[in-house]
């Protein structure tokens, strides 16, 4: 226990240092004595950098800390339910799905009804993203309870992602040059496009979804021994797994509407809190994920500013030089220990 707590704080105090260090970098040099002021006090000894920091810089910040942490918890969440340490929101289709819906929102919606703008559009996009997430989840659980290999049930969440891959192509085929750039420029995922309004939608979006995935750690830590040794502990599995789904589906559909498609993070960051903590508790992992991954993505964003010069790289590029060595990593060991048995 003291070992964590030491951990926690270590965390806590790398997170508050990622936040500042994004509000400070950027094309407009603004000193630390002023992003403190206009944080706390709302003043600076400039106009315009109260602008870039309350219009530009926190959203993008904020949207970073909720990216992280949601993407971390459902990754978390998919790799306990079907016991599989590849599995995640990206691998199992699951951001395939809410790439469709928000693909038939901005393309489909918008060759038959014009643009939907605002609020409203917003909402839209974040309702066609969960259902989209929701329709390929109901499809995996569907398939989890007459398949108990968690291979195959991998292989199956990877096609139904190929399936939703189709359609997007389809729709991205009759759509009109403004769209389809428009569309093209989300899928590489991005948090600078990330507004004020958007984040009053996204924060109790993935809010909801924590508050649900707390409620089901007693099960995911029954899960870990097995369905069985969770049924005599009293663990209704089905109602259970709907409940995990439900906060995977608002978590990864949420982030995915409005920040694009983030890939790895939900692999890479539960595997980093196993390292760490040295743990299968899903109390202190889901602690650890949340905090693991909102550092993640901070320090993803100040990686893709590296190029300086107003270029900013995709996230997506970023995170994927941050999981896919730990996914490989994850593959090597298992089979040295696969050899060894």
């Amino acid at each position: 226990m003291r070992r964590n707590v030491v951990i926690y704080t270590m965390l806590t105090l790398l997170l508050v240092f990622s936040f500042f260090a994004v509000l400070l970098i950027g094309n407009v040099r603004i000193p630390f004595t002023d992003i403190v002021g206009i944080l706390f006090t709302g003043q600076s000894s400039a106009e315009e950098w109260i602008t870039i920091v309350r219009e530009f810089r926190l959203p993008k910040a904020i949207a970073a800390i909720l990216a992280g942490m949601a993407l971390s918890v459902s990754g978390l969440q998919m790799q306990t339910v079907f016991r599989n340490p590849l599995a995640g929101p990206y691998v199992l289709g699951i951001s395939a799905g809410a790439i469709l819906g928000v693909a038939m929102m901005t393309m489909g919606m918008g060759m038959n009804a014009g643009y939907i703008t605002g609020a409203v559009s917003n909402w839209m996009n974040v309702l066609a993203a969960f259902v989209g997430a929701s329709v390929v989840l109901l499809l995996i659980f569907s398939v989890s309870l007459r398949i108990r290999d968690v291979m195959t049930i991998l292989i199956l969440g990877i096609m139904f992602g190929s399936i939703t891959s189709s359609l997007i192509q389809i729709l991205q085929y009759f759509s009109n040059e403004t769209m389809l750039k428009s569309f093209t420029v989300w899928t590489m995922g991005s948090l600078n496009g990330v507004t004020t309004e958007q984040l009053k939608i996204l924060t109790p979006c993935v809010l909801l979804g924590l508050i649900v995935s707390l409620l089901t750690v007693k099960s995911l830590n029954a899960m870990l021994l097995g369905e069985n040794y969770a049924r005599s502990l009293g663990v209704n599995i089905i109602a259970s797994r709907l409940l995990i789904f439900f906060s995977t589906g608002i978590l990864a559909g949420s982030v995915t509407a409005f920040c694009g498609p983030i890939g790895f993070v939900g692999i890479a960051v539960p595997h980093i809190c196993r390292i760490v903590f040295r743990t299968a508790d899903q109390r202190i992992l889901l602690a650890g994920s949340v905090l693991t991954g909102a550092i993640v993505m901070l320090i993803s964003d100040l990686i893709s500013l590296l190029p300086g010069n107003g270029v900013v790289l995709p996230i997506n590029s970023v995170t994927a030089f941050i999981g896919i060595p730990v996914i490989i990593w994850i593959i090597v060991r298992n089979h040295r220990m696969a050899s060894l048995m």
